[in-house]
């Protein structure tokens, strides 16, 4: 079982694929709650050049809270990230988390159905950046 969805978008920047994840991201009932900068990070802290690479912790606020009831500790596995990274040849990569791969070795059956239905959302948000 893979642990994220991925698609290469087509005839995007890095800029413009942050810019349209989040939008689609929103379209699902997701926000933004973070937004990691890979390459500006390990450049501050570690002095290495490294590609764009951006982590955008998205959070659907209903999903969470259903699932928090059921789990307090499910926190852990929150927020759902999706990475935007830019290759070497320009081409623009977007990846989610699959929440059923990542929430698999807790053993509670109420967060089965939960982890299915925000998987189905986010392999929507993964389909519809290139339509």
């Amino acid at each position: 079982m893979s642990y994220y969805f991925n698609t290469l978008l087509k005839g995007k920047s890095f800029e413009e694929a942050i810019e349209l994840v989040t939008e689609e991201l929103k379209k699902e009932g997701f926000g933004v709650l973070t937004e990691i900068d890979v390459k500006e990070t390990l450049k501050n802290k570690i002095d290495v050049d490294f590609k764009k690479y951006k982590i955008l912790g998205a959070c659907n606020p209903h999903f969470a809270h259903k699932a928090l009831q059921s789990e307090d500790k499910i926190g852990v596995f929150l927020p759902c990230n999706v990475i935007v990274e830019e290759h070497e040849n320009g081409e623009v990569e977007v990846s989610a988390v699959d929440p059923i791969a990542s929430m698999s070795p807790v053993k509670n059956e109420a967060l089965g159905s939960l982890a299915s239905e925000v998987q189905e959302k986010l392999i929507k948000v993964i389909e519809n950046l290139n339509n």
